[in-house]
């Protein structure tokens, strides 16, 4: 893979367009659904500089962001965010900073062995949040969490998997196949000596 530029600065990469921020904002405000938590992506560096791969690149200057589609990667101190589409946004008051990363479409974070999946993610930079919504799975070794969705702080390095989120898909339809509001996992056993 050739090297990836560059995109702004230390903040500046997703956010997608204001219908998906709607139905996102009507997605995560659903309630209910059962929760556990997990510690993900501790220690990351949401200060380090955002690189980007996409298909296909759209520059919204007017309205500070900018809209990356196809097989989009992005990385950031070791962390990857995979989808098919992104949204970046981004301030330009004393330089240019990336605030916030939206992504559609079979969205995955990876860091080191983590993994954490879902329809829909929301990485706020300036707050250090990813939130996932949407058939959500989080993966770390053997170690398995499903949900509706996925809070991860990467101030604490903790995550959060609840039910909420869980009926609808990032287009506000129902979702088949889901966890119906409930968290399921499963925790590995160290082999123990008799």
């Amino acid at each position: 893979m050739t090297s990836s530029p560059r995109l702004f600065g230390r903040t500046s990469l997703l956010l997608a367009g204001a219908s998906f921020a709607l139905t996102s904002l009507a997605i995560l405000s659903t309630g209910g659904g059962d929760t556990a938590q997990a510690q993900a992506l501790a220690n990351h560096n949401s200060n380090a500089p955002v690189d980007f791969d996409a298909g296909s690149i759209e520059v919204q200057d007017r309205a500070d962001r900018v809209i990356l589609a196809g097989g989009v990667r992005v990385t950031q101190a070791g962390m990857t965010v995979t989808s098919q589409r992104m949204t970046v946004a981004y301030s330009r008051q004393g330089g240019t900073d990336v605030n916030r990363l939206d992504a559609t479409g079979g969205v995955v974070v990876t860091k080191g062995d983590e993994r954490a999946s879902g329809n829909v993610a929301i990485y706020d930079l300036d707050r250090r949040l990813i939130t996932m919504v949407g058939n959500v799975q989080l993966t770390q070794r053997g170690n398995r969490l499903n949900g509706g969705r996925l809070v991860i702080d990467l101030n604490s390095g903790r995550a959060t998997v609840d039910g909420r989120g869980a009926a609808r898909g990032p287009d506000g339809q129902p979702i088949q196949g889901g966890t119906g509001g409930r968290v399921t996992g499963t925790f590995t056993v160290p082999e123990r000596k008799q």
